[in-house]
């Protein structure tokens, strides 16, 4: 019972391999390389490396959103392409929580981000408990003023991903680390099979192109 785990929600990339609970191989890489060019290969690589084929994939795991929007396509548009051909089980595990897991057990409350543009973010604010997992506030699309403003009531917080470098300013009052996604992480965090037809990105926010198609419209009713 072999999994592949997939992370291109971001300009990191991570794939896994693993054996029921057990992590067979990894690869993470924050290079900065087209997706398409990446993960495939990468793939390839970690079933070779393993000596099995995709038809021994019984479980694909992929990072569901929010994060970039070709990313995204990428890694949900690949992970229902192997589902569908493989028949394989197909699971969504949110981006941010993905990332908040790579910290297993920490005693901080945990804020991933992953940089939006234009001094917004996309952030969930999420905490150990018992060993599980919490989530204190829903992933969200969210200006950087905002979430600071809302986590300033809370005690030991912990900001995390790649992209806390690129607001270190605004954040200069706050722990910071740069962790990168490790697809392994999402594992645990599955749960259930989804439809593979009916399985898309969560986006959060419309992309740049939709929204100024909106505003187009807007203007020419107004």
């Amino acid at each position: 019972m072999y999994s592949l785990l997939i992370d291109s929600s971001n300009q990191p990339l991570s794939v896994a391999l693993m054996k029921a609970d057990q992590v067979v191989s990894t690869y993470t890489t924050a290079v900065k390389q087209n997706h398409s060019v990446q993960l495939m290969p990468q793939i390839a690589s970690l079933l070779e490396s393993a000596k099995i084929t995709p038809q021994d994939l019984t479980d694909i795991i992929v990072a569901q959103g929010p994060g970039s929007y070709t990313g995204l396509r990428i890694g949900v548009t690949t992970a229902k392409t192997l589902a569908y051909t493989l028949s394989a089980n197909l699971y969504g595990v949110s981006s941010l929580k993905a990332l908040a897991a790579t910290l297993p057990n920490s005693e901080c409350i945990l804020v991933p981000i992953i940089n939006a543009r234009r001094d917004h973010v996309y952030a969930g604010v999420y905490q150990w408990r018992g060993g599980q997992l919490q989530q204190l506030k829903a992933d969200q699309y969210i200006a950087m003023t905002d979430l600071i403003a809302y986590v300033k009531t809370l005690t030991q917080v912990l900001f995390i991903g790649e992209d806390v470098r690129q607001f270190e300013t605004q954040l200069k009052d706050f722990d910071l680390l740069p962790v990168l996604p490790r697809a392994d992480a999402m594992w645990a965090h599955k749960g259930e099979p989804q439809n593979i037809h009916g399985f898309t990105p969560q986006y959060l926010k419309l992309s740049e192109a939709e929204q100024n198609w909106l505003n187009q419209q807007s203007s020419k009713t107004n």
